[in-house]
Parts: C-alpha cells; structure tokens; sequence
C-alpha cells in the first residue's frame, strides 16, 4: 500500500508501515528527525493529497484547536479573536485533510474546542492501551478503516499524564511524536486492510 502520514516530522508512524512492507511517506513542513530523509517529504502536505495514496494517517497542528488552549481563546471570558481566527485556519486545514479522496483516512488530535465545530470523533485511544505507562486523551476521526484495538493494555493504577513526562525546551514537539506501540499497532492492525 502506498501510505502518506501527514504532518509527521519524526517518522514514528512511517517507519512503523514501512518495518510491513508497505511505502511509506512522511510529509511535514520541517525536516524529519527519523533518520529516514529518503522517506520524507518536506513541504506542505495539501500538495500530497491526489498522488494516489491508499491510506493517509494525519497528525494535524492542534495548537489552536485544542481544548487545552481554551484559557487562551478566551482569556477574561472574552473570545481572543486572532486565536480565533488561527483556530478557523486550522479547522479549515484539519477539514482538507479529513474530506482528501484518499480512501482510508485517520486524521488524529487531542480533544478540540467546542467553537471550532468539528465533526463528531470516531474513537478515543489512550497510550496504555498499547504499552506506555501514560494518559494522552487521542482522538481519531476514521474514514474506511476500522477501529484500532488495544494491543499492550498496561494495568498502571493511575497513569502518569504525559505533562509529567515531556518536560524542557522541546516539550511542544516531544508531546507531538506517535508513541512506538501506537504506530506499531497501526502498522499492524490497518497494514493489512
């Protein structure tokens, strides 16, 4: 299968389809730090979206749209409308890649903000349902690919949140990155569809 993972700089994911055999591509606006730049495109990814990919795994910025940044948008209970208006740029790019005629499609984010009006998730994922001993609240939205299944589920009590994990100057990015037991469970799980 020929897979495109948009928006995915470290190569988790793509590295992952391309350990089953399948070719893989990663796509991002920066370079990747996956050690496989021969499987890396760098620019923007909506100029991907008709090469013929079976399968697109996106993993959109979710600066803007999540809940998360909900005290930003609305900071002393009045909405912050340049926020606002860079949560509809990223709405509309999610959207793009959500709506592209690749047939099977996983477009990934925490929880959005409500205002920004996205459809309905498909499923909710956690990393200790395949081996991490963490909480990252995932959300997929899936279009032609079924549900992903638990593979490694941890019983950990009361996971440690990765706020607590990713710590320092590139924690932005670090909290970003596909645990291994997640793209390991894509690979094979949609790897075979």
């Amino acid at each position: 299968m020929k897979i495109l993972i948009a928006c995915e700089e470290s190569q988790e994911v793509c590295k992952a389809f391309r350990a089953k055999g399948h070719e893989a591509f990663s796509c991002d606006i920066l370079p990747c730090s996956g050690g496989h730049p021969e499987w890396h495109i760098q620019g923007d990814v909506l100029e991907q979206l008709d090469g013929g990919c079976d399968m697109m795994i996106a993993h959109p910025p979710c600066t803007y749209l999540s809940n998360a940044g909900a005290s930003w948008l609305y900071p002393k209970g009045e909405i912050n409308c340049e926020r606002y208006e860079s949560g509809m740029e990223g709405r509309d790019f999610f959207m793009s890649l959500l709506n592209s005629n690749i047939p099977k499609i996983c477009v990934e984010n925490p929880t959005p903000s409500k205002v920004f009006d996205l459809p309905i998730h498909t499923q909710v994922i956690q990393p200790y349902e395949h081996g991490h001993p963490f909480q990252k609240r995932t959300l997929f939205w899936l279009r032609g690919l079924p549900l992903l299944e638990p593979t490694n589920i941890l019983d950990v009590g009361e996971p440690t949140t990765t706020a607590k994990w990713f710590n320092g100057k590139d924690r932005k990015r670090s909290r970003s990155k596909t645990f291994p037991g997640i793209a390991k469970a894509m690979a094979e799980q949609w790897g075979i569809i």
